[in-house]
């Protein structure tokens, strides 16, 4: 009986023996798997990746000398700068040159008006050049000036716009205002004692400001135009340089 009791035990252990090294070496094996890759491992959902939205370009802030002139016989918004590229902004610049001080220097091609003042400086304001603006070009006088201005088309224009009839010479022209197309000042151009109908004006089309439009003379947004008049004296000397891209149109 006692050696049977011994047997069994014998036996009991080394079952308990072989499921332990069964399950080490199911473990093991497990582990073996895991390490060769064979088992998918559970990977992290990728982020997703969000762009912030670009933040909205500031609007430029309006310089004092465009700041609205409520003051005007007729009140003068501020200018849009969003419409008026920098470069054209009035500044004061080195501008050597043969021509006396107090001079008026159109620079058709470039798009710039010089008030030439002592030293080699002067005074750059934006302009925009119409049809009309193109049509002459060479010396000659500012005669005189007009604030808030009527504008009276001559009559060769009349001719090919005849809805313009009601501001003719016989009629009166335009009265002034901020729809007046020669704006809140103008500037009158003679030659030989002989008015060229060309006008240095305002305007309160900022976009137009270094571009060809369509019609007019010279024109610089109203606060400019305005500065030019208070600073420029009757009788000064005007240069305008040629467009050589628009010279077809000179008539002389």
């Amino acid at each position: 009986m006692a050696r049977d009791l011994q047997t069994t035990i014998a036996k009991d252990e080394i079952k308990m023996r072989s499921g332990n090294v069964g399950r080490r070496s199911f473990l093991v094996g497990m582990g073996a798997m895991a390490v060769s890759g064979c088992v998918a491992t559970p990977r992290e959902a990728p982020v997703a990746q969000i762009t912030p939205a670009p933040a909205p370009a500031p609007n430029p802030v309006v310089p004092p000398m465009y700041f609205a002139m409520p003051h005007e016989r007729f009140p003068i918004p501020a200018v849009d700068v969003t419409q008026l590229d920098q470069r054209y902004w009035r500044t004061e610049v080195d501008y050597p040159t043969d021509e006396k001080p107090g001079t008026l220097i159109v620079d058709t091609p470039n798009k710039y008006l010089y008030h030439v003042q002592p030293y080699g400086r002067a005074t750059r304001y934006g302009i925009g050049v119409g049809r009309d603006g193109f049509s002459w070009a060479g010396r000659a006088i500012m005669a005189y000036k007009r604030e808030w201005p009527r504008w009276t088309p001559p009559d060769s224009m009349v001719a090919r716009q005849p809805e313009l009839e009601p501001y003719s010479i016989a009629n009166g022209g335009m009265d002034p205002g901020l729809k007046n197309p020669l704006g809140a000042r103008a500037l009158y151009i003679h030659e030989g004692g002989k008015d060229t109908l060309y006008r240095i004006h305002g305007t309160p089309e900022a976009w137009s400001i270094g571009k060809a439009v369509s019609s007019g003379c010279i024109r610089l947004v109203n606060q400019d135009i305005i500065h030019l008049h208070d600073h420029v004296r009757d009788g000064s000397p005007i240069v305008v340089i040629p467009d050589p891209a628009m010279e077809h149109l000179l008539v002389g």
